[in-house]
């Protein structure tokens, strides 16, 4: 899955922890990886991942909103989460019981207005993901291919006008820009599509 996706040019957004989130980064390649950890940047954790993390590290990306020395917390786990829904654009959930903390992302995702997809499980799977199907809260991934081929058809119209690059060209106030655009004015600065000065957001003119 992330391979296709990483193949396809989309950057996968992951928490580097054990499991899926790692599969997840080595799939898609430390190239086109963003890791956002529990920790500080100077704690490699889980260290039993440390040979992956390091190589997202010096290839990729690794963020932490975390100060040197921090080490994870159960309240850390929930912040490094709403970070990695907040710079993804839609959220993929693989398996999740009723009571799995990827549910926690899913509200996250949500609230920001973010689609959710996940994978069908038979019943009495992965009751989580079905829970969402069955509230339709969710979209099910039923062909990978498809799928990616759909994300990608519609990133390509997206790019033709971007609304929100097309206001930042009015030059808003940083606080405006974050109450309309929410995650957006956090993840095209750090793209470097635009900068804040003098607080107010420009955006980033390239080739000129």
């Amino acid at each position: 899955m992330t391979y296709g996706l990483s193949k396809a040019g989309i950057c996968v957004v992951s928490g580097g922890a054990l499991g899926v989130d790692a599969i997840a980064h080595a799939s898609a390649g430390a190239d086109n990886t963003i890791m956002v950890s529990p920790t500080g940047l100077d704690i490699i954790y889980p260290a039993t991942n440390r040979l992956l993390i390091r190589n997202i590290q010096e290839n990729g990306l690794v963020l932490s909103m975390f100060e040197h020395n921090f080490k994870a917390t159960p309240w850390s786990f929930v912040a490094r989460n709403e970070l990695v829904v907040a710079l993804s654009e839609i959220l993929i959930v693989t398996q999740a019981d009723k009571n799995s903390g990827s549910l926690r992302s899913v509200e996250f995702a949500l609230n920001m207005g973010k689609k959710v997809y996940v994978f069908p499980h038979r019943i009495g799977e992965s009751e989580g993901t079905n829970m969402l199907l069955k509230n339709h809260l969710a979209e099910a991934i039923y062909d990978i291919n498809e799928f990616i081929d759909a994300l990608v058809s519609k990133q390509k119209k997206e790019s033709v006008i971007d609304d929100f690059l097309e206001y930042c060209k009015q030059h808003p106030l940083y606080d405006e820009a974050v109450s309309k655009y929410s995650s957006k004015v956090f993840e095209y600065e750090l793209e470097g599509k635009i900068e804040i000065k003098q607080g107010r957001v420009i955006p980033v003119l390239h080739g000129n």
